[in-house]
């Protein structure tokens, strides 16, 4: 088999944008507001909110307005009593207009010859920027846009992390910036910085009250110089919905990123961007990176003091080679750790809503490998595998199963026993075919054969559109119905 290189590679170029996402400073700047209605009332508080001197160009203020004006909760809020005119807008830095028709159109036109950036409101055509929805732990304040196209959506995100961030984290978000020059003035720049802060965004996230004295001041003590490691981690089977919280910030702290070839992209792009991405994709039956070179580069980088996470598809200790990289690891000490991941067989199984065990006919799982380490028939116990109160899913099965199953057959399985061949689980390209064991051998020569494929054999797999009276189960030792 030829082998190949691993190959860094780099993150996907930024795709288009409908919108670009910006915050303005607004202390002590002027903003210009006009119209009237009970938008324009929420839009004047926000702005307020933000520091800003809002002057409101009103005849007639409403009574809400004027209390708000009264006590805003920052900023300032004056009145201007008479209709807007164009050297309003000299000195402001936004213009708000709650207007409708040729008055709108005036005021945006307006805005636009004195280069102010303008919102009219429920008007995305005549506005230069919108607000969208907000989540408030100021000072972390999260934007969300829908480019107009579906503010109730922007509204449920919102929903969604404001359930996420506790808002006790408004309080370690300024603690953070009053204790910024202490924490960096006791660390290098570099890896032992980004520690530092990636345990105190930690304890951020997690806090549910305020921080107290004694955190921050344990977390201001000079850290313990920190060396490399390794850490394995199971980007699941390919949906990166499925991935595992504790895999996601371990991804994200990492330095160097050695990832297979069946990682999908998108769960890359959940690293850090400066994380160095390389390659080591192996792939059955096709040229591949030599495990031992793959095991030199994690010894390597962690050497140098790196944070290297080794992502694999589904869980790294199910068919992971796993265990040579945790040995390459003990034999140079360098610390790993493992974080388990999604194994592909409960994916495929959840995605096609079929259960592996059944307290009526499978009370055994058994998950094998389709090959051996030559590529042939690998060594099993196949009476075992042929018991008809297991569950056997046989990983990395579809070139080789051809030759297993007279194996299985051989050992007493049931050729009427139900089966699924599944190709690519959980990803976009997923196929999947119901059939009979008997069946199977043209099934799998039927599928892609570059994809990864899973053979899962058992009664508990019966397709939901099977005719069930031509497939009773009994129990094989009694012949009774099970």
């Amino acid at each position: 088999m030829r082998h190949l290189d691993p190959k860094e590679t780099r993150p996907a170029r930024m795709g288009p944008l409908a919108v670009l996402p910006l915050f303005f400073d607004l202390h002590h700047r002027r903003v210009l507001a006009v119209g009237s209605g009970e938008a324009l009332i929420w839009k004047v508080e926000l702005l307020a909110a933000a520091g800003a001197h809002v002057t409101v160009c009103a005849p007639l203020p409403c009574a809400e307005l004027t209390a708000l004006a009264a006590a805003p909760p920052a900023g300032r809020i004056d009145f201007i009593a008479r209709a807007w005119q164009p050297s309003d807008l000299a000195g402001t830095v936004l213009a708000l207009g709650a207007l409708k028709g040729i008055e709108a159109a005036e005021f945006a036109g307006a805005a636009r010859a004195q280069g102010v950036p303008v919102n009219i409101v429920d008007t995305p055509e005549l506005s230069t920027f919108s607000f969208g929805s907000i989540v408030n732990r100021s000072p972390v304040v999260v934007g969300i846009s829908t480019a107009g196209a579906a503010p109730v959506l922007g509204q449920a995100i919102r929903g969604k992390i404001e359930a996420l961030l506790h808002p006790a984290l408004s309080a370690w978000a300024t603690a953070a910036r009053a204790w910024r020059a202490t924490l960096n003035g006791r660390t290098q720049a570099g890896s032992a910085r980004r520690d530092l802060w990636r345990r105190f965004a930690d304890l951020a996230l997690a806090a549910r009250a305020p921080p107290k004295a004694c955190e921050l001041e344990k977390l201001s003590d000079p850290p313990t110089p920190r060396g490399g490691s390794v850490v394995l981690v199971g980007a699941g089977p390919g949906d990166p919905e499925l991935l595992t919280l504790k895999a996601l910030r371990t991804l994200q702290s990492a330095d160097v990123i050695l990832y297979d070839r069946l990682v999908s992209p998108e769960i890359l792009e959940l690293a850090r961007r400066e994380a160095r991405r390389i390659l080591v994709g192996k792939a059955g039956h096709a040229p591949s990176c030599r495990q031992d070179d793959i095991n030199v580069l994690m010894v390597t980088f962690a050497r140098q003091g790196r944070r290297v996470v080794r992502l694999k598809g589904g869980d790294p200790l199910i068919f992971g080679r796993a265990a040579e990289e945790i040995e390459a690891c003990h034999n140079a000490n360098i610390p790993v750790e493992v974080v388990p991941g999604i194994t592909a067989a409960l994916g495929a199984a959840a995605e096609l809503a079929i259960p592996l065990t059944d307290r009526q006919c499978s009370n055994r799982l058994h998950f094998a490998t389709g090959h051996g380490k030559d590529g042939r028939v690998p060594v099993h116990d196949w009476p075992s595998l042929a018991d008809p109160w297991a569950t056997t899913i046989f990983y990395m099965g579809a070139r080789a199963f051809a030759a297993n199953l007279p194996q299985l057959l051989a050992a007493g399985l049931d050729p009427n026993t139900p089966a699924v061949v599944v190709s690519s689980a959980t990803t976009s390209r997923r196929t999947h075919v119901f059939c009979w064991a008997r069946d199977l051998r043209h099934t799998v020569t039927g599928l892609h054969r570059t994809e990864p494929c899973l053979v899962m054999i058992g009664r508990s797999l019966r397709a939901p559109t099977y005719d069930t009276s031509t497939t009773e189960l009994r129990d094989p030792r009694t012949g009774t119905r099970a």
